[in-house]
């Protein structure tokens, strides 16, 4: 196995620097506008001295940011030895790691703007013992080839282990591998994605919070006065101008989901899953099937009506999509009977085709009941202040009921063997696959009116992230949760 000392690309230390100046950008912004934007570089003014103090404080950040991505380069260094990748770093106190190749659970690669500008990847190794979302170590910058040694490396380690545990001959090891693909997203269905994710309302939201940021710049009133005029020209142009605003909104959703899920392909090599995704930024996160506790597949209403469904996989470790989260999309839009038969191929030993017990019928009540306590209150308020208009508010209480009752149809539990799979719904109806070995704990609830109707919920924990990842299947007859809780006894 080769010693040669590996080294990242130069283009590391401005990777390091670029990502500690962008962690200045949301400082800069606050004070840049909680200072009313009253900067002047003119000395007689009154904001010159503060101006020049400010500037002069994020020039030395901003050098602080370049010299410690260069030492970062400089001294970082990686090699192979005994089986392991050892990495050595630092410069004042000097850090090494050593991480056996058997230990290796996941490679995952990153290729951002200035990786792919030179032919770059940045690796992130994660072993069984990662913690906190974070890699056991990353390197910023390599080769395509060096990433490749890497994981032949790992791979020559972990059949040599397996050859001599099992006393085989070996297998000829190839570089390139034919790699069964399982799921593919076309442009359709990431417009079809980016339609139905609810990201038009986070754009909106999102618009909605810059330009609160500017409420002592925006003359609010002038503009209320316009919009005032404007909305007695005719209701056909402001219903324009609202739709208007809408396809923006939604061509905005698109471009950020095409971003995001460019070419999201899910292939199985292994027993891994490997994902790759990303138009400016591509990624490839690898996902060991051992380390998967469970399985939730999510249907929002719109989805549900035409048949479509997400698959999130709760992870005992790895990278999720967003850093410490171990929460990772499998596959973001797929038609549900494509998305059982797929999962049956990867699981084959689990019941995807589950026969659920409900909650009874005289349950129903605890769906609904328990949100007129904050319900009353808002009605009565926007009743009083907003009269006559605000009597439209009680019609929150119908919908609310219908809400309750469409949770309670939902629902339910069932039992096979060592499977437990529990469905329920706030707004998404989530179905949630679980092993009994991969259950963290099971718990159950009882009010007292709960247990004058003889009902109890059920929720059931798997480990995922930092908290785990619950079910929570509430209002089920109290002999149903018994039989669950019986079940889950060692």
């Amino acid at each position: 196995m080769s010693k040669e000392i590996n080294r990242l690309h130069p283009i590391s230390a401005i990777i390091t620097s670029a990502k500690v100046l962008k962690s200045m950008i949301l400082p800069v912004a606050i004070i840049f506008v909680t200072n009313g934007f009253k900067f002047s570089f003119n000395f007689t003014s009154d904001h010159f001295l503060k101006t020049l103090l400010l500037l002069g404080i994020w020039i030395v950040v901003a050098v602080l940011a370049v010299v410690s991505g260069i030492i970062r380069w400089r001294t970082f260094v990686y090699w192979f030895e005994d089986g392991e990748l050892r990495v050595k770093y630092g410069l004042f106190v000097k850090k090494k790691r050593y991480i056996p190749f058997e230990r290796i659970q996941s490679l995952n690669y990153n290729e951002g703007i200035f990786h792919r500008l030179f032919g770059l990847v940045k690796v992130q190794i994660e072993t069984a013992g990662s913690k906190d979302g974070k890699p056991e170590a990353e390197l910023t910058a390599i080769r395509k080839a060096a990433a490749d040694a890497i994981e032949l490396e790992m791979r020559r380690a972990k059949k040599q282990i397996a050859e001599e545990t099992e006393d085989e001959q070996p297998a000829q090891m190839t570089e390139e591998e034919v790699v069964p693909q399982i799921y593919h997203m076309s442009i359709r269905d990431l417009l079809v994605l980016a339609t139905t994710s609810g990201g038009i309302g986070v754009v909106l939201s999102g618009l909605a919070a810059i330009v609160s940021q500017f409420s002592d710049i925006i003359p609010y009133e002038t503009v209320f006065h316009e919009l005032a005029d404007f909305v007695k020209i005719g209701a056909f142009l402001v219903a324009l101008t609202v739709m208007f605003i809408l396809i923006v909104a939604w061509f905005v959703s698109v471009v950020i989901t095409l971003i995001n899920y460019y070419e999201y392909t899910v292939r199985i090599e292994d027993e891994k899953l490997i994902i790759t995704k990303g138009l400016l930024e591509k990624k490839r996160i690898t996902l060991p099937l051992n380390r998967i506790q469970a399985i939730r597949i999510v249907e929002n209403p719109v989805r549900q009506l035409f048949g479509f469904a997400t698959v999130v996989v709760e992870s005992a470790g790895g990278n999720g999509e967003s850093g410490k989260d171990k929460k990772i999309t499998l596959f973001p839009l797929i038609k549900k009977q494509d998305c059982l038969e797929t999962l049956e191929q990867l699981f084959p030993e689990m019941n995807w085709h589950p026969e659920f017990i409900h909650s009874p019928k005289r349950a129903r009540p605890f769906f609904y009941r328990i949100d007129f306590i904050w319900l009353i209150p808002i009605i009565g308020a926007c009743s009083y202040f907003l009269y006559p208009y605000g009597l439209l508010s009680l019609l929150l209480v119908p919908l609310t009921i219908l809400l309750g009752i469409w949770q309670h149809k939902t629902a339910g539990y069932m039992i096979d063997g060592k499977q437990l799979t529990m469905q329920y719904r706030v707004f998404n109806r989530i179905t949630f696959f679980m092993e009994k070995k991969r259950i963290q704990s099971i718990e159950s609830t009882q009010t007292y009116f709960q247990k004058r109707k003889n009902v109890m919920s059920i929720k059931a924990t798997v480990m995922s992230g930092m908290t785990g990842m619950t079910g929570n299947v509430p209002s089920l007859e109290q002999k149903d949760a018994e039989t669950i809780l019986s079940w889950y006894e060692h």
